[in-house]
C-alpha cells in the first residue's frame, strides 16, 4: 500500500514523527478500534482516532443525541439533536476524515453481543458511564486477548488505565481492580452529580492518545497502571495496579 498526495499531505506531521513515520501511519491506517459510548469520552476520542487516520473505528451506542449532551459531547451538535449518537459521530468522522470506515452498532453491548462485536476489533476503549458494562467489556476483552484502554469521569476528575493481561505475566484485568459492580445506591452518573464538561474533553483527548500509542507500540503503556487526573489542581499521578492472582477474570487457573 502506498499514501497517496492527500495522504501524505493529511498525515504530514505524523510521517516526519521519529517515532510514527510512514510504517507508522501505515499501521494506524491498518488498525481496528471499537469505542463503546459516543458520549462524554467518545466524543472527543472519536475524533482524535479518525483525525490520527485509524481506518477502521466501531462505535458501539444505543442512545439519541440530547440537549444537555452538547456541553461536554462535542462530536454532536444542535443540529443532531434527537437522532441516534452512532449516526451523528459517523457524519462527524465522515465530515473529518473520508479514510476511516466506521462500523456501527446500534445496540447496547451485552453479554450476548459482547463477544461477536468484540472480535473483530484490535483494541477496545471503554467510554461508558456503568460498572455492569465495563465489567462485560473487560471479560470480554479477556477472553479474546484483546487490549483495553479504560477510562471513567468524575465532577472535575478522571481515571485512565489500559488492561491488557495477555500481554505478560503480573498485568491485571479491570475485574483485578474493581471485582464486582458497587452497591447500586453507590453508583453514580454525570447526570446525577454533575460534570465540568471539558474534563470530559481532557481525558478522552488522553484516551486516544493511550490507543494510538497502543496501535504504534511506542511509549510507556499504563497497562498496571491506573493514571488520576485532578482538574481542579491541574495535577496527575500514577497508581500501580498489581494483578490480582485470585481474580475470576484473568488469573491463571481462572480464565473463562
Amino acid at each position: 500500500m502506498e499514501f497517496t498526495d492527500e495522504q501524505l499531505e493529511r498525515y504530514s506531521r505524523h510521517i516526519i514523527l521519529r517515532d510514527v513515520g510512514g510504517a507508522g501511519q501505515m499501521q494506524l491506517l491498518a488498525a481496528r478500534v471499537l469505542v463503546v459510548g459516543a458520549g462524554g469520552l467518545g466524543a472527543p476520542m472519536l475524533q482524535y482516532l479518525a483525525a490520527a487516520g485509524v481506518g477502521t473505528i466501531g462505535v458501539v451506542d444505543d442512545d439519541d443525541v440530547d440537549l444537555s449532551n452538547l456541553q461536554r459531547q462535542i462530536i454532536h451538535t444542535t443540529d443532531t439533536i434527537g437522532t441516534p449518537k452512532a449516526d451523528s459521530a459517523a457524519s462527524a468522522i465522515d465530515a473529518l476524515n473520508p479514510d476511516v470506515k466506521v462500523q456501527l452498532h446500534k445496540v447496547r453491548l451485552d453479554n450476548a453481543n459482547a463477544a461477536q462485536i468484540i472480535a473483530d476489533y484490535d483494541v477496545v476503549a471503554d467510554g461508558t458511564d456503568n460498572f455492569k458494562t465495563r465489567h462485560i467489556i473487560s471479560d470480554t476483552c479477556v477472553a479474546l486477548k484483546k487490549t483495553l484502554v479504560s477510562a471513567a469521569l468524575g465532577p472535575f476528575e478522571g481515571q485512565l488505565a489500559t488492561f491488557k493481561p495477555h500481554a505478560g505475566e503480573g498485568l491485571p484485568c479491570y475485574r483485578c481492580f474493581l471485582p464486582e459492580e458497587p452497591p447500586e445506591d453507590m453508583q453514580r452518573t454525570c447526570s446525577d452529580i454533575g460534570i465540568l464538561g471539558a474534563v470530559a474533553g481532557v481525558v478522552g483527548t488522553m484516551q486516544a492518545l493511550e490507543v494510538i500509542k497502543e496501535i504504534l507500540n511506542i511509549g510507556d503503556s499504563l497497562a498496571g497502571k491506573m493514571l488520576m487526573i485532578d482538574a481542579l489542581s491541574m495535577s496527575t499521578r500514577a497508581i500501580g495496579l498489581p494483578q490480582d492472582p485470585n481474580c475470576s477474570a484473568c488469573a491463571q487457573g481462572n480464565k473463562t
